[in-house]
């Protein structure tokens, strides 16, 4: 089992605190032994120290939905862990406010779901938790429950983004950028998939990426691109394998032979390949690899073929086990 820091599970706690007269501190001090089983993961003792402290405190509530959420040392049970979150909620907890709005959404023909989904997600907000602020802002964007306002909407998310929420950032991006309900608004895409690349968000370096190559919302740069699409495939981002082998494949030819430099093909034919390996669709990257083996000495094949298994190797998803949450 990965252990849970401590420190982490503190750090959460704390930012959940509810906005009230009462000190966060007041509420996480009572549950540091709580939290110390829960980062050895004796999950088992863990609970019912949490519970034990529940009845007054929500920081503990909410944990105890988090068990129930995520199924540490139980099955996963929402109907258990909304109905935690909702106590927490009532303590102020921003957190829990916003998963209770969660909750609420799950059913929201229910009459008056919606409605109390959207209070708390402004409620969360206001209490810190503000990526609440892009969740009210669906409300808006699409109309639905809520008169259609679409300019409110994009405004609520921004002021999460402005908030420095990197997810706030990226959902922003994703709307200016091709949402059908929000006017296009390329270079607004560009500038806050920028900015939430710059807090290392790979789907936003992604989409960063694609839109300096293809000069939307803003010059072509190539070099920014091949950097950050190579960079993301180093990392085991399995999209951007195929994107960087084009982009390769793709670069200026040898001024002198009119033909691709040995680094671009080795890399084309690296990224290609690892795309064929993990992508559901290997069509295109087999079409990419004949194309870069039409070029490419035979004899480099072996060398190359030795690195894609290691890259993929290094990024494998872990074997199922059949292990308990806690072992």
């Amino acid at each position: 089992m990965q252990s849970i820091r401590i420190s982490l599970l503190l750090a959460a706690a704390l930012f959940a605190a509810p906005a009230s007269a009462k000190k966060a501190s007041d509420y996480a001090e009572p549950l540091h032994a709580a939290y110390a089983l829960l980062d050895k993961g004796d999950y088992a003792h863990a609970y019912p120290a949490f519970l034990r402290q529940s009845g007054k405190n929500p920081l503990a509530q909410f944990m105890l939905g988090l068990f129930h959420q995520i199924g540490w040392g139980r099955p996963v049970d929402q109907d258990a862990a909304c109905a935690w979150f909702a106590k927490a909620a009532k303590g102020k907890i921003p957190t829990a406010q916003h998963y209770t709005a969660n909750c609420l959404m799950r059913t929201p023909d229910v009459p008056g779901n919606a409605g109390a989904a959207l209070a708390e997600y402004l409620a969360a907000a206001d209490g810190g938790h503000k990526i609440s602020l892009c969740s009210a802002a669906e409300f808006y964007i699409r109309g639905r429950y809520i008169a259609r306002d679409v300019v409110r909407g994009l405004n609520l998310c921004a002021q999460a983004a402005m908030a420095n929420s990197p997810p706030a950032m990226l959902l922003l991006a994703n709307y200016l950028q091709n949402d059908p309900d929000v006017p296009r608004d390329l270079a607004g895409a560009r500038h806050w998939y920028q900015l939430a690349a710059g807090h290392n968000v790979p789907e936003a370096r992604y989409q960063l990426a694609i839109m300096q190559s293809q000069g939307d919302g803003g010059p072509v740069d190539s070099n920014a691109a091949l950097g950050n699409m190579e960079a993301l495939a180093a990392a085991g981002y399995a999209p951007a394998y195929l994107p960087t082998a084009v982009l390769y494949a793709h670069q200026p030819p040898q001024a002198d032979t009119g033909a691709p430099s040995a680094e671009h093909l080795a890399k084309a034919y690296l990224w290609a390949s690892a795309a064929k390996a993990s992508l559901a669709d290997p069509a295109p990257a087999e079409k990419l690899l004949a194309s870069v083996l039409a070029l490419m000495p035979a004899e480099w094949r072996p060398g190359l073929d030795r690195k894609v298994a290691d890259h993929l190797g290094k990024f494998a998803a872990p074997r199922a086990t059949g292990a308990s949450p806690g072992a």
